[in-house]
């Protein structure tokens, strides 16, 4: 497995990166092509988040993960790691110096562990530590609509007949007749093939280093788990690969629609070498993370403290209209917008809309960007927007006045530390960055 490390958002002669031909031959495979166009279908032991696009309108479907030209290969926003055959490229956040703090960070943050019961380790193994943080966020959102159940067929020999006969099996136990009938029934069962890969993950996950903090994270995980083990009687260790071949095939079920991204993170868990290093020929293998969701989904965590809401475009949730729906329904003509267009913005407040950018803003903030942040400011009368971005250097925060609107753009840097030697010392620093963020947003008026 040769792995080819890289940050997002650079750039990288191919001569610099040592690659023989069957590397290139392999990146190829991958480069200049939409994400939408490597079917998640055809490549399983690829996940990508979020796992709904266009979760905030941000078309991650449409991003390549790398650009090749005969000369370079360029990053975007998309980081994690990704494979085909045994060419492996780690995307590293530009703000990693030798260990990924940063991304670490965000992912722990987002998918709420608890920091500080991790004991601040990042394993050798940071696919696999990937795989862990995403654990606890799946098995939650799967237990809220109900614990999978499915109709299984249970076999009895009693006098209490339920369903239809055996015969051969009667015959076979029940000659000489000792007043017992051989039958079988099909009923619904909370110890399944998927409950079952779920435990088999959970006593997985709770031998490892850093298992107790996982499955002890808060109480509701707790319950999960709790919930999970009692469902699942029929347990044994023995059985792991017999269980992992009966889940191959993914969950379709409109009611228990989350459990087919949890289904698939058990099984990366309780596969994850041999998804690293068995790979089927030309397929596609990894785990990706949009960078611009993961540094707005990892600004809520911040944000909604002070107040700041945080629509969901995709879902249609939260935002607010651009016309006004009484002069609409009150007018005879023609309408600009019957549906009054409804307006997302990454975070906004009575008097504040932000934008969050993960992208470099070195040359400043684009003109599109920017007629965005105004017009929702415009809508919502707002007298504050701002972006809100991370940066690699200390930058002082900026403001400017808007002409013809009592207004104001605010750039907002949040510094990224680059230099820790430990990842306690870069928590640490991290949470000192936020407390700044915080007090500058309070400070503006």
């Amino acid at each position: 497995m040769k792995r080819i490390p890289i940050a997002d958002n650079s750039s990288k002669k191919i001569s610099d990166l040592n690659l023989d031909a069957s590397d290139i031959e392999n990146l190829r495979k991958i480069a200049n092509v939409p994400i939408a166009q490597i079917s998640l279908d055809e490549n399983p032991n690829l996940l990508v988040f979020p796992r709904e696009w266009n979760h905030y309108g941000d078309e991650i479907d449409k991003s390549c993960i790398l650009s090749m030209s005969e000369q370079e290969i360029s990053t975007g926003n998309i980081m994690g790691f990704v494979g085909v055959n045994d060419t492996q490229l780690d995307i590293t956040s530009r703000f990693s110096k030798v260990q990924d703090y940063f991304l670490h960070y965000m992912l722990q943050k987002v998918f709420s562990i608890n920091l500080f019961d991790i004991q601040h380790s990042i394993s050798k193994q940071p696919i696999f530590d990937f795989l862990l943080y995403l654990f606890p966020h799946f098995l939650k959102k799967a237990l809220a609509q109900g614990l999978f159940k499915k109709y299984k067929r249970y076999e009895y020999n009693d006098a209490n007949l339920r369903g239809p006969i055996d015969v051969n099996r009667h015959i076979r136990q029940n000659i000489p007749f000792r007043g017992t009938v051989a039958y079988s029934t099909r009923e619904h069962s909370y110890d399944n093939e998927v409950t079952q890969l779920i435990r088999h993950t959970i006593e997985y996950i709770r031998a490892k280093e850093q298992g107790a903090a996982i499955l002890n994270n808060d109480a509701e995980m707790k319950a999960c788990v709790s919930q999970i083990v009692t469902a699942t009687q029929s347990y044994n260790v023995r059985d792991r690969n017999k269980v992992i071949g009966q889940n191959l095939r993914p969950v379709r079920h409109p009611y228990y629609s989350a459990y087919t991204a949890l289904q698939k993170i058990c099984l990366q868990i309780l596969r994850h070498e041999s998804i690293k290093y068995g790979q089927e020929k030309d397929k596609v293998y990894g785990i990706l993370f949009d960078g611009a969701w993961l540094w707005e989904e990892y600004l809520n965590t911040i944000l909604k403290g002070l107040g700041f809401n945080h629509p969901e475009n995709k879902k249609h949730k939260g935002g607010f209209q651009m016309f006004d729906n009484k002069t609409n329904k009150e007018a005879d003509i023609e309408t600009i917008d019957r549906n009054s267009r409804r307006l997302y913005p990454d975070f906004y407040k009575d008097d504040f809309i932000l934008d969050a950018k993960y992208k470099r803003l070195n040359n400043g903030v684009g003109r599109e960007d920017l007629y965005q942040v105004v017009t929702y400011m415009y809508c919502q009368k707002a007298i504050n927007g701002g972006y809100l971005f991370p940066c690699e250097k200390e930058e002082k925060s900026n403001k400017y006045k808007l002409n013809g609107y009592e207004g104001t753009i605010h750039l907002l840097p949040f510094l990224i530390p680059k230099s820790s030697n430990s990842y306690q010392s870069f928590v640490g620093i991290m949470k000192e960055k936020e407390t700044d963020i915080c007090n500058t947003i309070k400070g503006i008026h």
